[in-house]
Formats: structure tokens, C-alpha cells, sequence
């Protein structure tokens, strides 16, 4: 097959949903397809593009894909019209850009915006199009309390999706919204899994990785990812606050970057026992994961159905147990139910998630959680599964 894929994330983004899209792509070569990438300048989790990208248009291989870069509208707040506005530079310049007579389009969403330019344009060109839905916008901003903006949202997704030869979903949950809310075909609808892309350790010993990360004999509890509205980081703040006060050995650490990153170095001024880090490069990066006590998934109250976090499959790979601040009822908790790979607690309060970590440091079912994580990822989202299942819906797609 000759397919093109459209995604505003690419590698080398070390987080989201650039990992994912930067595989797929590089799989299917692998597997002697014909794969080609229109994606963006590197601009997340930060959201901000670095010095080195100098230029509107750069041309690349990454990890064996060939790719075009093009320069879009990176906002410095990536909320409400500013982030639609990049959304929608990137589009343009997408759908303007030469796709070289593909059989099939794959359009990653987010970003949505975009997707719809490229579905419509795909669709005027009689070229099969599919859209990845990594996160359902609507739900995002109905979960956030901007309804207003759910409600036009909705109209766009419903139409983009509607107008797709095929809607990929990363989870179950996603099929039966799409279904239920926007009117999607599900016999148009197949659940593609996010899969574990972090590497295995590289075999450092526990205890030099902390000393190299200054933890001592505290309790590590690691957060890795954005740090954005979604997050709700600021009760992890807070968490932090009270253990200090507390004499607690526990030290929070954050790592990632984000749009409310600055906010909260704000919000922690003078604490020490939360911490914040740079992204690490990917050959270190479980060695970090493996190296903590408890790895944490933080969520806004309110979030259920949005997303899933593309963290989990990078926590469930490392063998460390997972504590999830979410909604009991939400897509999040049931994943860490059927891992059964940590507990969940109620998102928001600092006392509960204090809590929380006092109860999976000290409860029996400690070192299960810690050998589920990995057999979850072995039996349920392995990658070539996953690759598996994305060239047979592309196939089908291209006819």
C-alpha cells in the first residue's frame, strides 16, 4: 500500500501520542508498504518550537519515514481559540501540501480540526481517508465545563468522523460514544489499541538511578507526561504541601513539561518535597519509571470518557504499581481494573491522595501489582498486535 499519514506529533516528541503515530508508520514500512508523514515542527509537551527548527518546510527521515515537517501556530496558552487556531494552521497546511497518489489517508486526532481539512480533502480527491481518534474532543470540553464549545465541537466531530471511511478507536468505551453521541456507522468503527512502546531497562541498578536522580530512602512518587488542565496537577502541589508539613518521607515528582508547568513551579516555590524534571530521553526513561516507588495518573474531577492516558502503557511495562487519581466510573479506572495493576482513588483532594500512597506502599497486594503491569502489557498490548490489526484496517480501507 502507499498511505499517507497526517499527525500533528511526531517523533522525536518523547510523550503522547507521538510515540504511537511515529511506530505505525515505521511498522507498516517495515512491513514493505510505501509510508509517508505530514507532520509539524517538534513543539510538545512543551509548546513551544526550538531554535534549531529554523524554516517554514523541512524534509526528513525519522526511524526510517520519510516525513515533512511544516511550521504551524504554536500557542503559549494551547486553550480554547488559540489551540483551534493551531489546529487549523496546521490543517491548512497539510491539505496544501503533496500527498503522492496514495491508496489510503490515516489522519490522527488529535489534532481534530486538522483531521476534518484532511478528510475533506481526501474525500474530494476519491482517495479512502480513516481517522485515528487518540481522545473524543467534545467529551474533552463537555468534561472540562466549556459547553458552549462542546456543542460546536460535536457538530465538527460528528461531521468529520461521518464523512470517514473508517473511525479507529483506542478504546472500547470510544466505539459506544462515538455510536451513541455522534451518530458514527459502527460497522465503520475498530478498536486499535495503544500498545507499550517504552524500551526495557537498560539494566542500571535501582539504587544508582536514584542517587543519580537525588532520591534518597523517601517514598518516589513519579508523574510523567504533560502537565496541562487535564492533569489537575495543582492537588499534587498540594499533596506535596501537606506531607512537607506533615514530616512525611515522600517526595512527588513531575516530569514532563506543559502549558501549566510554569503555574505550578509557582505553586511549589519553596517546597521540597515536590519535584519537577525535563523529559528524559527514551533509552533512560523506564530505568526513571522503574526506579520510583509509585507511578501516578492524575485527573481533573469530571474526566471519564475523554481520553486514556498514553501513560499507562509505559507504567503497566515497568513492573511499578499504579496510582490512579480519577473518576471511579472513568475510562482510566476500568483500565487499571482490568490490568489490575494499582488502585484508584478520587482525583482532586491532596488528603486522599495521601492517602493513596500510604495504602499501596503498605498493602499485600503490592508485588501483584507490580507483576501484573508487565503481563498485562504482554497479553493485551503488545505491538505487533497492534501493528497487526492497523495494516488489516488500512488494507481494508484502500480496498
Amino acid at each position: 500500500m502507499r498511505v499517507h499519514i497526517v499527525g500533528i506529533n511526531f517523533s522525536p516528541e518523547p510523550t503522547g501520542i507521538a510515540p504511537y503515530t511515529t511506530r505505525i508508520a515505521s511498522g507498516l514500512i517495515e512491513r514493505g508498504h510505501d509510508v509517508r508523514v505530514t507532520t509539524t515542527f517538534p513543539h510538545y509537551p512543551q509548546w513551544r518550537i526550538g531554535p534549531e527548527w529554523a524554516g517554514w518546510t523541512r524534509r526528513q527521515v525519522v526511524e526510517g519515514v520519510p516525513l515533512k515537517r511544516v511550521r504551524h501556530y504554536v500557542p503559549a496558552d494551547p486553550v480554547g481559540v488559540p489551540r483551534a487556531l493551531s489546529e487549523v494552521s496546521f490543517g491548512a497546511r497539510a491539505v496544501a501540501s503533496s500527498w503522492s497518489r496514495p491508496d489510503v489517508v490515516l489522519s490522527i486526532s488529535p489534532a481534530l480540526l486538522s483531521s476534518s481539512m484532511v478528510v475533506a480533502r481526501a474525500r474530494a480527491a476519491g482517495v479512502p481517508v480513516g481517522v485515528l481518534v487518540q481522545d473524543i474532543y467534545f467529551v474533552g470540553l463537555q468534561e472540562t465545563s466549556r459547553g458552549r464549545a462542546a456543542r460546536a465541537m460535536s457538530r465538527i466531530e460528528r461531521r468529520t468522523l461521518q464523512a470517514a471511511d473508517g473511525v479507529g478507536v483506542i478504546h472500547d468505551r470510544f466505539r459506544a460514544r462515538l455510536v451513541a453521541s455522534l451518530g458514527v456507522d459502527p460497522e465503520r468503527i475498530v478498536e486499535l489499541r495503544n500498545w507499550t512502546h517504552v524500551r526495557q531497562p537498560v539494566g542500571a541498578e535501582r539504587s544508582t538511578v536514584r542517587a543519580r536522580m537525588g532520591w534518597g530512602e523517601e517514598t518516589v512518587v513519579l508523574h510523567s507526561g504533560a502537565m496541562g488542565q487535564k492533569q489537575d496537577l495543582g492537588a499534587v502541589v498540594e499533596a506535596a504541601r501537606l506531607a512537607e508539613r506533615r514530616g512525611l518521607a515522600l517526595r512527588f515528582v513531575l516530569m514532563g513539561d506543559g502549558g501549566e508547568r510554569a503555574r505550578l513551579e509557582a505553586q511549589a516555590a519553596g517546597l521540597s518535597a515536590v519535584t519537577f524534571l525535563d523529559p528524559v530521553d527514551e533509552r533512560h526513561f523506564a530505568d526513571v519509571l522503574s526506579a520510583a516507588d509509585v507511578l501516578l495518573v492524575h485527573e481533573r474531577p469530571g474526566v471519564v470518557e475523554m481520553a486514556v492516558p498514553s501513560k499507562l502503557t509505559s507504567y503497566f511495562s515497568v513492573g511499578v504499581p499504579v496510582l490512579a487519581a480519577t473518576d471511579e466510573h472513568s475510562t482510566t479506572a476500568e483500565e487499571i481494573a482490568r490490568a489490575d495493576a494499582g488502585l484508584v482513588i478520587a482525583p482532586g483532594d491532596p488528603e486522599e491522595l495521601l492517602e493513596g500512597v500510604r495504602k499501596i506502599v503498605v498493602d499485600e497486594r503490592r508485588p501483584l501489582w507490580s507483576q501484573n503491569g508487565p503481563l498485562y502489557c504482554r497479553e493485551v498490548l503488545s505491538e505487533s498486535a497492534a501493528l497487526d490489526r492497523y495494516e488489516a484496517w488500512l488494507a481494508r480501507l484502500a480496498g
